[in-house]
């Protein structure tokens, strides 16, 4: 049921961490992707290893031309598009008293305005197809407040909101429109080393870490025939850590 032979996907952000997984595990179930990043050098050799299966676009998503290149890309090289997959985001850390209007505008602009742009762009190829899926990808800070996330979470929020009135009104299309929200994952985004053994996070209730594929595998099934039903819904991956108060490890 998750296979997705024939379709075609659009991942941002694909360089490296969360975008990379998704796009090889994408891959690796039959589809043909486009990778997008900034990180040029990283985003070709990513789609090189994939193979000819995969196709690299430096793209910046804030930037509406650059998202009709993407999309002219993908029905030139692979047909059309089937999925996208909204993972490209920025992070910052501050306080709301010392955040920055600029700060907060950049952060708009990738985080809120990427996925805008993008989702605008793909529709048209989209219902050409008869319709799709698009993932956008959200954080924790979408559902719940994080010190020194404001512009982040504001963007998160955003973005969740935007999904649910997007998939209102594509629905009629056949386009699914879904929002997934990760805790903490293992990718260069969290700015710190981290020990990957079960048992190290004892706030928790799984005790590890996210990897990057544990989400890639939630987006393969979110691209796939096997969600055809789910629209409007945002998915939590998160080992639990939004289910409440943790009891201590035990021994």
């Amino acid at each position: 049921m998750t296979s997705l032979d024939g379709k075609v996907a659009i991942i941002t952000g694909a360089a490296r961490g969360m975008g990379e997984a998704e796009a090889r595990l994408l891959a690796a179930h039959g589809a043909r992707v486009v990778l997008t990043d900034v990180l040029e050098e990283e985003g070709t050799a990513v789609a090189a290893d994939i193979g000819s299966a995969a196709l690299f676009v430096r793209h910046d998503v804030s930037s509406a031309e650059d998202w009709a290149r993407v999309v002219a890309a993908a029905v030139e090289t692979f047909g059309g598009v089937d999925v996208l997959v909204n993972n490209a985001a920025i992070l910052r850390h501050a306080l709301v008293m010392e955040e920055t209007a600029e700060n907060l505008e950049r952060v708009l602009q990738v985080n809120l305005f990427g996925v805008f742009h993008g989702i605008q762009a793909v529709v048209p190829a989209m219902v050409e197809r008869g319709g799709g899926s698009i993932i956008n990808i959200s954080s924790l800070a979408g559902l719940q407040g994080i010190p020194r996330h404001g512009a982040y979470g504001a963007a998160k929020w955003a973005v969740r909101g935007l999904t649910k009135t997007a998939a209102l009104e594509l629905g009629e299309d056949g386009i699914r429109v879904n929002s997934v929200h990760p805790g903490g994952v293992d990718t260069a985004m969290l700015g710190r080393s981290v020990e990957r053994g079960r048992g190290n996070y004892p706030a928790v209730p799984l005790r590890r870490i996210g990897e990057p594929e544990d989400i890639g595998e939630l987006v393969v099934f979110l691209a796939s025939d096997a969600s055809s039903w789910m629209t409007g819904t945002e998915f939590v991956i998160d080992g639990g850590s939004t289910a409440g108060i943790v009891p201590p490890m035990r021994g």
